[in-house]
């Protein structure tokens, strides 16, 4: 099952779900692996992820969230599943933020 992700803004607040099935789909991409063969739980650079891949993630991140997200992310959660939780967390406070008076 593929699962084809655009590039462009996605309505915030996306859920970890949502953000994780997108992460899967771009490291597989990156990392021209099954989809299937990643494990959420394994740390990115297990499977060979590289700086300049990670950056690219970044970005597109960033675009698809709508804010700066800091690469120092992928260092403090390394894991699909634990950096999907975190850019939820994010998603949600940058999307609080907004409405804010």
């Amino acid at each position: 099952m593929s699962q084809v992700f655009s590039n462009t803004k996605i309505q915030n607040p996306l859920d970890a779900e949502a953000i994780q099935a997108w992460l899967i789909s771009r490291v597989s991409e990156q990392l021209n692996v099954e989809a299937s063969e990643l494990d959420i739980r394994e740390p990115l650079d297990s499977y060979g992820l590289n700086s300049a891949q990670a950056m690219s993630l970044i970005g597109e991140g960033e675009k698809l969230l709508g804010f700066q997200i800091s690469p120092m992310l992928l260092w403090h959660y390394p894991t699909i599943e634990s950096l999907s939780q975190r850019l939820a967390e994010e998603a949600d406070e940058s999307d609080s933020e907004i409405f804010e008076i």
